[in-house]
């Protein structure tokens, strides 16, 4: 599996308050299977991560949002904590960034929280998806089919619910980042 995703560059779209272990897990397997990471965040210089409630590490901003291309990557993972997409979901670059990897069809993995900016995005509609459970009546209500599961794939999306679903996401991850593009484009109705 090591070389799975050689040559793949992958963004992790985060603002501060996101969950750590929901970036450095992913990323960690990310680039044992090979890929090129980076962080892209709205936040300049460094940004905070979270423990739970307990403030975690700082990590450093490869590509600030507003000079980041979507064009110049392969792949999204969105890590979740709460207020970290709370506040992707409220910048319209971050909204417009995601919005960018899904209408090229590009794979997208979101944990935890990190969905919520989906429903932004408006790429959620007719799409299975999990999620923590408290975005359960947000997703419906974007029109996802939400589901209870450890981790589920959609055309190229792949969502888990929270940290200890991190092994089977991760799995699933670089699973649909190694396929690469999908060819099935969604519709608004799901199609």
């Amino acid at each position: 599996m090591a070389q799975d995703l050689k040559g793949l560059r992958v963004a992790i779209l985060v603002a501060d308050g996101f969950e750590q272990v929901e970036l450095t897990e992913p990323r960690k397997a990310l680039k044992q299977a090979g890929a090129e990471t980076q962080i892209v965040s709205p936040v300049k210089g460094e940004v905070k991560g979270w423990n739970h409630f307990d403030k975690g590490d700082s990590f450093p901003v490869d590509v600030q949002l507003k000079a980041a291309d979507p064009q110049n990557y392969d792949a999204l993972l969105l890590p979740g904590g709460v207020a970290n997409p709370d506040q992707l979901r409220m910048i319209p670059e971050a909204v417009s960034f995601i919005k960018q990897f899904f209408e090229a069809r590009k794979p997208v993995a979101a944990i935890c929280h990190g969905p919520w900016p989906l429903i932004d995005a408006g790429v959620v509609k007719g799409r299975k998806i999990t999620s923590w459970p408290s975005l359960k009546a947000d997703l419906r209500n974007a029109g996802a089919e939400w589901v209870d599961e450890e981790v589920v794939t959609d055309n190229g999306l792949v969502t888990s619910r929270k940290p200890e679903d991190i092994p089977a996401f991760n799995r699933k991850m670089i699973e649909e980042f190694a396929e690469g593009r999908h060819q099935q484009k969604r519709t608004a109705t799901g199609g």
